[in-house]
């Protein structure tokens, strides 16, 4: 069975992370949805409200592969030791993500060459989408149901209470 890995920190998950979801069930018998603990990056939702999230929206996304989601807090190669995944999938937006997906890949084969990490480029329709800038737009009242969906468009406004 191919087990593979799709981590983020999905604060929120946004319609860009739900289209690399969608293309990387179509090569995996499994899709394992690492929600990552990362208490650096001031988090807007709690972990359990991101992997609630996730979960949500991934319901319907399995295409004959099970999805399961899960935090995690761990490295990201023990992480996919853990899962027993064989890839790691990544989304590329722009140059600037190559660079440093570029060294991740890197150190993680050193860590762990068995394991490999796969590129999906970012649809692009969903190319400018970032969580960071979605939650700026938000907070600023802007409209951000274009990129995300419509639960997390609803967590957003009651978080920055936009009614």
């Amino acid at each position: 069975m191919r087990i593979g890995l799709y981590p983020g920190t999905f604060d929120p998950i946004t319609n860009g992370h739900l289209d690399i979801i969608r293309r990387a069930v179509k090569l995996v018998d499994e899709l394992v949805i690492g929600v990552a603990i990362n208490a650096d990056k001031g988090p807007l939702f709690s972990i359990d409200e991101r992997v609630a999230m996730v979960q949500r929206e991934c319901n319907w996304l399995g295409n004959g592969a099970i999805i399961s989601v899960r935090p995690f807090s761990s490295l990201l190669i023990a992480f996919a030791e853990d899962v027993k995944a064989g890839i790691i999938v990544r989304g590329l937006r722009a140059v600037s993500d190559f660079e440093y997906e570029f060294q991740m890949v890197a150190m993680n084969q050193r860590l762990n060459p068995a394991i490999e990490t796969v590129f999906l480029m970012a649809d692009p329709h969903h190319q400018a989408i970032a969580s960071r800038l979605v939650k700026e737009i938000a907070r600023l009242g802007g409209d951000v149901s274009k990129f995300v969906p419509d639960s997390v468009h609803a967590a957003l406004r009651q978080r920055f209470e936009l009614g």
